[in-house]
């Protein structure tokens, strides 16, 4: 896996990805449960711990940055506390916040998690799903086109958690925009936009996002998401597939054939963050000039590593090049 440390090591910190997308606060509360309240047949939690964490397309952009890669990160949040303490957050990450608008119309999403022994109890969210408006939707548009102007992107990936920021028609001009300036796309697509992104670079849903947008309980084995794949490319015209497994490793079909790569055994702790850590490195190194299966081994590495620590955290580089080493594919 030499090939793969020298790019690493060589490429990643030379370039530049924009994200596009969803951005939210993940908040953590970490307490003890020693009794049942006396109001009604619930825990008492005692918070002992609290925590905040840049997640969505944040999380995203955390994760090149923390790979070497420059990220330039685009969304709409709103103009509340949570907002404040996220840009907070990303620029202690060293995350230039100046392509984020701030509006009135809309809160930032936060999703605040409840955990006592590691064992999450319950979750909070806070968020309104309604589409951007037109107004922020061509500011949105008007930045990302300044920024492609002033210095070309290396690759760009739509973080799409069908929170109102990527709606259809901002979609659709910025893949024109992408494709005349010949930039790879990635996206993480969810249920309501699932297809909206023809022509992209890499198409990356989880498991239960194909199936459901397939209507189809497929299963893992090589044939059925060969299958899929087909399927797919049917209802969207995209260079890549990759689709992410869980414990059983990730799909990659580079349009001419498929493998599945395994994960490695690990203590899974937490699986959120786990596909933002997957797309962020999978973009780094196909922008890198890395080959569909190469990307996805290591893509698919970076999510597991991630998943063995609680909550949404980023990859670290030294510790991808460092299993880099030990695996055997």
């Amino acid at each position: 896996m030499k090939h793969l440390e020298k790019l690493i090591n060589s490429k990643f910190s030379k370039l530049r990805i924009a994200v596009i997308g969803d951005v939210m606060l993940d908040r953590y509360l970490y307490g003890s449960v020693d009794r049942i309240s006396p109001e009604a047949p619930v825990p008492v939690v005692n918070i002992q711990k609290k925590e905040d964490r840049p997640g969505g397309a944040a999380n995203v952009a955390i994760n090149l940055k923390s790979i070497g890669v420059t990220p330039v990160l685009f969304s709409v949040i709103g103009k509340d506390e949570a907002g404040k303490k996220l840009f907070h957050l990303l620029s202690n990450s060293g995350i230039d916040t100046s392509n984020i608008i701030s509006s009135k119309l809309r809160i930032t999403t936060s999703k605040t998690r409840v955990l006592s022994k590691n064992h999450q109890m319950i979750r909070f969210d806070e968020e309104v799903q309604n589409d951007i408006s037109d107004s922020e939707a061509d500011s949105l548009f008007t930045i990302i086109t300044k920024q492609i102007q002033s210095k070309k992107f290396d690759a760009v990936i739509f973080e799409d958690y069908n929170k109102g920021v990527l709606i259809d028609s901002l979609i659709e001009v910025l893949m024109d925009l992408f494709s005349i300036k010949k930039i790879p796309v990635l996206v993480d697509p969810k249920k309501k936009n699932f297809f909206a992104y023809d022509g992209v670079t890499v198409f990356k849903p989880n498991l239960r996002e194909a199936r459901e947008a397939l209507g189809k309980n497929f299963g893992i084995s090589l044939k059925e998401l060969n299958e899929a794949h087909n399927e797919l490319t049917k209802n969207l015209s995209y260079k890549y597939t990759l689709i992410t497994l869980g414990e059983n490793g990730a799909y990659i079909n580079d349009g001419t054939s498929g493998k599945i790569i395994p994960a490695q055994i690990r203590n899974v702790s937490d699986v959120s963050g786990a596909g933002d850590t997957v797309i962020a490195v999978m973009a780094a190194a196909i922008a890198s000039g890395a080959n569909a299966f190469d990307a996805a081994l290591l893509s698919n590495l970076a999510g597991g590593i991630v998943c063995e620590k609680a909550g949404v955290v980023s990859i670290e580089k030294q510790r991808l090049l460092s299993e880099l080493k030990e695996i055997q594919y």
